[in-house]
């Protein structure tokens, strides 16, 4: 059988016993003291490349008439404190959904025996590494054929606490429309990174989508004065590979208990949103659009549908998903 096509990231590193990691930036150059597989931060509070190595939105597909497949998989909680499950979906429907447990493991799911397009999603949770995907019977790699399309952002775009891999929001609209994801949501890590910018200036693509300023209210990460030139250097950085791409822009969705509440720099999330949409306007760009997170849910379901103040649970980001998904569209 052919090598898997996996798809959704920016660098796969093989180690000495053939386990590879799916990196959804690049570590090459990078101090390995910020990188290794582990997640260890070169200081305390940096956990952007244990985000990077977890597989979210990473994902293969077969056209198969298999009995089985088998997936050889290692998982670690790291800094997580869930490991997400892996998602079988046949014919583009959710099939078997599988529990992760830590350590080395092979998942066995038997599969129809008929000719069908079979794919699977990689936990959206936890450090991963991936070993060999085998068939009892023949299967053939079948590569994306959709527009790639990249989303960046934070918790919220990762989404951990989806019900699995293939149902986070950036999947769901992703499998709604045919498209090629490449999902670059780092949970607490979404902070204009300048390794950001230059990754999806550099990854080929025909949508892009950005949720900005949860994170950098969480983390107090800028002021009121840096905030939208951070915001509007990031965006230049974007154009620079990408000079006519659509690009859309989401400010921070409704967090009904914490609005109103002043950070450690003293911006409440509704000071976070105008910044962000500062930043944005400064580029006076035709092709960048602007949503208001507050319209994409309400408060009274921001209540209902979130596990805690800020995160939506799994139905929330089925929700998300049905607002946003006729939001992001490519042009005739």
């Amino acid at each position: 059988m052919a090598e898997p096509l996996w798809t959704g990231y920016r660098f796969r590193e093989v180690d000495a016993d053939g386990w590879s990691t799916f990196w959804r930036l690049d570590p090459r150059g990078q101090p390995r003291a910020l990188h290794d597989w582990h997640g260890r931060a070169d200081r305390p509070g940096h956990r952007l490349w244990s985000r990077a190595a977890t597989p979210a939105g990473v994902r293969a597909s077969w056209r198969t008439t298999a009995t089985e497949v088998r997936l050889e998989l290692r998982a670690s909680l790291d800094i997580y404190s869930t490991i997400a499950p892996v998602d079988f979906l046949v014919d583009g429907e959710l099939y078997r959904r599988c529990e992760v447990s830590i350590g080395e493991q092979t998942i066995a799911v038997d599969l129809p025996g008929d000719s069908v397009e079979l794919t699977i999603w990689l936990p959206q949770a936890g450090a991963i590494g991936v070993r060999e995907v085998g068939f009892t019977g023949d299967a053939v790699p079948s590569p994306p054929t959709g527009p790639r399309w990249i989303t960046y952002g934070s918790s919220i775009t990762q989404c951990t606490g989806a019900y699995g891999p293939s149902e986070t929001w950036p999947a769901l609209v992703a499998r709604r429309h045919g498209w090629d994801l490449t999902a670059m949501g780092f949970a607490g890590e979404c902070h204009l990174d300048p390794i950001a910018a230059r990754t999806i200036r550099d990854t080929p693509a025909r949508l892009i989508s950005l949720c900005l300023g949860i994170n950098i209210y969480g983390g107090a990460t800028f002021s009121g004065r840096t905030l939208p030139g951070q915001v509007e250097s990031f965006l230049r950085t974007v154009r620079d590979g990408h000079p006519h791409t659509p690009m859309v822009l989401i400010t921070p969705i409704v967090a009904p208990e914490i609005e109103g509440t002043p950070n450690e720099v003293g911006l409440t999330l509704d000071d976070i949103r105008a910044c962000v949409e500062l930043g944005a306007r400064s580029l006076a760009d035709p092709d960048l659009q602007l949503i208001d997170g507050r319209t994409v849910l309400t408060a009274d379901e921001a209540r209902a549908l979130y596990a805690d103040e800020l995160h939506p649970g799994p139905d929330g980001y089925r929700l998300i998903a049905d607002r946003l998904a006729p939001l992001l569209t490519l042009p005739l």
